[in-house]
């Protein structure tokens, strides 16, 4: 599988996507990586010690984190970004990831990849950890405004990837409210439960934030603003969590009894925050665009980055987006 990784995206690049492409490259075998950036970033030994499998194509210009997608998609075409959607339009590369501005990575894959037909807006999509495993949360930042039919679009890009994701046939999807009852929520979620609650899809109803940690349904729903407080949240979470423990289990010689429990209870803990780490998965997907694409996370590490080409490889692999299309092409409403 050959996957293009922007070089120039992350806050750390491209240190820290060269190393992560180290250990993409030394755990995920049948990888290839095409990296995109400026020339002389990667020396001749670290090309050499992946003969093959590294690539290097050069590009001359960088979008910042804070530049505009609208003026940037017109004015760097030459980008490390662009040149990324260009290699997969062209065939050259089966998925794209980049840690960089998520309005320009959207901007530049809806103008040089395309939408699925029938989809109003692309949608990005994240693996959330819950006790069973995890649940797809659709939409985490991509659409701030969104409509009824809109809503009901992402659960229809977020069921198809998620009978994939998870190996299920029919996977259950439910939409974030502020209560289960049909009567709550705001005028957008109102409406927009009617509009699942007439689809064919394994509708469950309104769920609350604690139905994703729980693993009540295996989608869950919501606009971007909501999800992406969402995910900041989780990211939050995950790091306080991990601070607390590492207090938690410092050395106490005082209390021998305490001390044994602290480090008993370790595995079980250290496990579950791992799980909730946002370098885990590594990025989010795209779905609606005629293409695997992952958004990496702005401060990704190597160890985010490795997990990003892992995920992208796996969309690429899976066909994520002929899926959505065939399923669009099939039953989704456009109007």
């Amino acid at each position: 599988m050959r996957i293009a990784l922007d070089a120039m995206g992350s806050d750390n690049a491209p240190s820290a996507e060269i190393e992560g492409i180290a250990l993409a490259l030394d755990e995920l075998k049948d990888l290839e990586v095409v990296l995109v950036g400026k020339p002389g970033i990667v020396d001749s030994e670290t090309m050499d010690g992946y003969s093959g499998r590294l690539e290097l194509v050069p590009a001359a210009e960088v979008v910042g984190m804070n530049e505009s997608p609208y003026e940037v998609v017109k004015r760097k075409r030459n980008s490390s970004m662009a040149v990324c959607m260009e290699l997969l339009k062209q065939g050259k590369v089966s998925g794209v990831v980049s840690a960089g501005n998520t309005g320009a990575v959207m901007a530049f894959a809806l103008t040089t990849l395309g939408v699925v037909p029938g989809v109003h807006r692309p949608a990005l999509g994240a693996l959330f950890p819950t006790i069973k495993g995890s649940t797809l949360v659709v939409d985490i930042g991509a659409n701030v405004d969104t409509k009824p039919l809109q809503l009901l679009q992402f659960g229809i890009m977020g069921t198809t990837a998620a009978s994939y994701l998870f190996k299920k046939a029919n996977p259950s999807v439910g939409l974030l409210n502020i209560g289960h009852e049909d009567s709550k929520g705001n005028e957008l979620t109102f409406n927009a439960y009617q509009l699942f609650k007439q689809s064919e899809m394994n509708f469950v109803g309104n769920v609350e934030g604690n139905a994703i940690l729980k693993g009540t349904v295996d989608v869950v729903v919501c606009d971007g603003f909501v999800g992406n407080a969402l995910l900041k949240y989780a990211e939050g979470l995950a790091e306080v969590l991990s601070g607390l423990l590492e207090q938690y289990l410092e050395p106490d010689s005082e209390h021998r009894t305490r001390r044994w429990r602290r480090w008993l209870s370790k595995p079980v803990l250290r496990e579950f925050i791992e799980r909730m780490d946002y370098q885990e998965h590594g990025g989010s997907l795209m779905l609606g665009v005629l293409g695997a694409v992952v958004v990496a996370h702005g401060r990704s590490t190597p160890r985010a980055i490795k997990n990003a080409l892992r995920s992208a490889a796996t969309a690429a692999q899976d066909n994520l987006s002929e899926h959505i299309r065939h399923r669009f092409a099939e039953t989704a409403p456009t109007t």
